[in-house]
């Protein structure tokens, strides 16, 4: 039985039973700490970022209590369909590199409203590096101080495309972060980073892309503040950005 109040939009729900095969079955879908989800009230659901199915994967293990609406780049609303699809889906664009004011804006006016809201405090995928984290936790933790603040920790959804060959073990964990509160004399950066270090923790970074995993294989860098970049948009250069973090005086 469902234990969720908020009504979920159709194109949410279609795209959740659609993604149910490749998620749930291939992936092996294992989900622990649903309980932790209020069925109402505002919600900020911050994981880390690996793969485009992290969304996805988070979304499915959430449903029976929860939609959550994700920011999204911008850019996803160039294709109409698409465009149609994930605003039917809640979804908030973000332009990157603008510093998102006005999305976090529409966030904060959300979480108001009582909705539950996702965000990736990297900003972007991974794809093998150790990102900075950005603001804009920071900034909705502050604005809206009633608001719920989980972590969701997902491993082996990189794996995801690769059927037919290695099928994953997907694991969405639900987590209470140590300190959810925004400290009066954090910044909304400090904030940001202190929760990416323990979603770091139980979410090694992986690395989506069969040609980057194998580029990187056994040396894929440990997240931490001292490595952390902000890395370049779309994903450019993301392998040699991180083999740089990985490289030895040696190599």
């Amino acid at each position: 039985m469902s234990d969720r109040i908020e009504r979920i939009t159709p194109a949410y729900r279609g795209v959740m039973i659609a993604s149910t095969p490749g998620v749930v079955w291939w992936g092996r879908l294992q989900v622990t700490g649903l309980e932790l989800l209020p069925p109402q009230g505002p919600l900020l659901i911050v994981g880390d970022h690996d793969s485009y199915w992290d969304t996805v994967a988070s979304g499915i293990a959430a449903l029976a209590r929860r939609q959550i609406r994700a920011l999204a780049k911008s850019s996803m609303w160039s294709n109409r369909l698409l465009g149609a699809v994930l605003t039917g889906m809640g979804q908030i664009p973000i332009e990157r590199g603008s510093g998102g004011a006005g999305a976090l804006d529409r966030a904060i006016d959300e979480l108001r409203r009582g909705a539950c809201i996702g965000i990736y405090p990297e900003g972007t995928r991974s794809l093998g590096r150790v990102l900075r984290a950005r603001g804009g936790v920071g900034y909705l933790a502050r604005a809206v101080p009633e608001t719920t603040i989980l972590g969701v920790a997902c491993n082996g959804t990189v794996a995801i495309p690769r059927f037919p060959r290695s099928r994953p073990h997907v694991r969405v964990e639900f987590f209470e972060f140590d300190r959810s509160e925004i400290a009066p004399e954090e910044s909304p950066q400090q904030y940001s980073t202190r929760l990416l270090a323990q979603l770091r923790q139980r979410a090694p970074i992986e690395v989506a892309g069969r040609k980057r995993a194998r580029a990187l294989a056994g040396r894929v860098p440990t997240w931490s503040p001292e490595l952390a970049i902000t890395g370049r948009p779309g994903g450019k250069g993301a392998l040699e950005e991180a083999l740089a973090q990985t490289a030895t005086p040696h190599d």
